[in-house]
């Protein structure tokens, strides 16, 4: 990811200057693998370049992709310090996530499989350790914690808990070595549905025991109401006693008079109608084809050919509003606050494709994320210049970091605000990140040229478009391109729905 996708309040995270010691608040994060001893037992060697290899191409890459520093390497094991909770608690998940797929091709009994604490302290930092009671909260966890997952102290938590797409399971106070007070430490489920599955024992002993209740209940208002009826169709009650037969219902109350009886007639009451669904506003996208990519990034290049079917995409990233339909409906999670008309932010890819489901359920349409080819063809609104209007920057034409006047600059504002594109699409740059279909490449060699999604390989991130209202004028650019972890959320992420004709 590019430097500024995530601003931290002291850019990337360094060491301080001039070699002098600093004191500082810090995420710090401690890592390392279960079981050491008795895998250099099995195979020293093996076990040594396995290791070596995770470091230079796991754990180094990416505590430095989520703005962290390595202040050192203790064998088996490592220390990092990170400005940011999230992004401490986002590279933990991200290295427990890949260690899964690295093991899936060795037998079980070699597997390496790291614990990982986090903590947030005011720590000494000198640029090759770190020293402090923050420092050892985060080994006392890490020690702690089960092999493959992340415990985190009650500090952390606080920070994180609203931030990430992740389940918590509290485990309590601790009484960890060397530290006076208890430590609050939680384990950290990357899986939301999860949660479940940890309840504790007490928990599940409760609801087994108030589902038994409510089961006894019901039964007996079952019994009760079946032996009410036998005594009234079988007992012998007086003739004045034996109500008038009740007429058939008829099929709506307007067209038959009520009956010659004391019997009420029968009443006909509507089903409530489904509430309506707003549906977002789009605008159809003709066929053509145009040069993907550019020469500016890496990740942009080779610029090839691609050919885009006719589709239709949204105007507007999806709002506010849009989104809370979904929640109303139960099929997402999360009220989005804010005003009606502004994007919805922190917004997975996960949340995403939850609501383009639960929008073609409800419509019968064919809604879904656009690929990342159908998005920048949009984009570029049938132009090939640098940005959509031009090839220098113009004010007014985007909202985004130094994009505007810097009164204006800086926040979120409502869809619409800036001029459209050639397409009469508003916000293909800059405003929101906007989620695409793809999975993440790091550059386009082998990528399809007939618009279609990207999908195979390694989808643990997935592509982000468009720039946010936080970042520079570079990714402004129909062609830049980021991308970020499939399921965590982030302040300045949402999408826009694409239609198939």
């Amino acid at each position: 990811m590019r430097g500024d996708i995530r601003p931290v309040p002291s850019g990337k995270n360094t060491a301080p200057p001039g070699g002098v010691a600093v004191r500082r608040l810090a995420a710090i994060t401690a890592g390392d693998i279960a079981g050491y001893s008795r895998l250099m037992e099995l195979d020293e060697e093996g076990t040594l370049a396995r290791l070596k290899r995770i470091q230079r191409e796991l754990i180094e890459p990416t505590i430095a992709e989520h703005y962290g520093r390595v202040v050192k390497t203790t064998g088996d094991g490592f220390i990092a310090i990170f400005d940011s909770p999230v992004e401490a608690v986002r590279c933990a998940i991200v290295i427990q996530q890949n260690m899964i797929g690295r093991n899936a091709s060795v037998p079980r009994q070699q597997w390496i499989t790291y614990r990982i604490g986090v903590n947030l302290g005011d720590v000494i930092v000198e640029p090759s350790d770190v020293y402090g009671d923050g420092v050892n909260v985060a080994v006392r966890l890490e020690g702690i914690a089960a092999p493959g997952e992340v415990y985190i102290s009650g500090g952390v938590y606080e920070q994180i808990k609203n931030k990430l797409v992740c389940g918590y399971q509290s485990l309590g106070d601790r009484q960890v070595k060397n530290i006076t007070d208890p430590v609050r430490v939680y384990r950290v489920l990357p899986d939301p549905a999860a949660i479940v599955n940890a309840r504790n024992r007490r928990d599940v002993a409760i609801i087994i025991a108030l589902s038994a209740a409510l089961l006894a209940i019901a039964i007996g208002t079952l019994w009760y109401l079946l032996t009410q009826q036998g005594v009234r169709v079988v007992g012998k009650a007086p003739p004045a006693q034996i109500p008038a037969p009740m007429p058939k219902a008829p099929p709506r109350p307007s067209t038959v008079e009520a009956p010659a009886t004391s019997q009420p007639a029968p009443v006909w009451v509507p089903q409530a109608a489904p509430r309506p669904v707003s549906e977002p506003e789009m605008t159809a996208i003709p066929a053509g084809s145009f040069a993907m990519g550019s020469n500016e990034d890496m990740s942009e290049k080779p610029v090839h050919q691609v050919s885009i079917r006719p589709m239709a995409i949204g105007k507007f990233p999806i709002t506010v509003r849009e989104w809370n339909q979904c929640v109303a409906a139960k099929a997402c999670t999360d009220l989005a606050t804010g005003s009606d008309e502004v994007p919805v932010t922190n917004v997975s890819w996960v949340d995403a494709k939850q609501f383009v489901a639960w929008l073609a359920q409800v419509t019968h349409k064919d809604y879904r994320l656009p690929s990342e080819a159908e998005w920048e063809y949009a984009a570029r609104g049938g132009t090939g210049t640098k940005y959509w209007w031009g090839d220098q920057l113009h004010p007014g034409m985007a909202n985004c970091k130094n994009c505007n006047d810097p009164a204006a600059s800086g926040q979120l504002m409502k869809v619409g605000s800036f001029k459209p594109n050639r397409f009469g699409l508003y916000d293909m740059g800059g405003t929101v990140d906007q989620w695409v279909e793809d999975c993440w490449h790091k550059n386009y060699q082998g990528a399809p040229a007939d618009g279609s999604a990207w999908v195979d390989g390694d989808c643990s991130s997935h592509v982000i478009r468009s720039g946010s209202w936080k970042n520079d004028t570079s990714y402004v650019r129909p062609a830049s391109r980021d991308h970020y972890d499939t399921a965590v959320r982030y302040q300045t992420h949402g999408f826009r729905v694409a239609l198939s004709p």
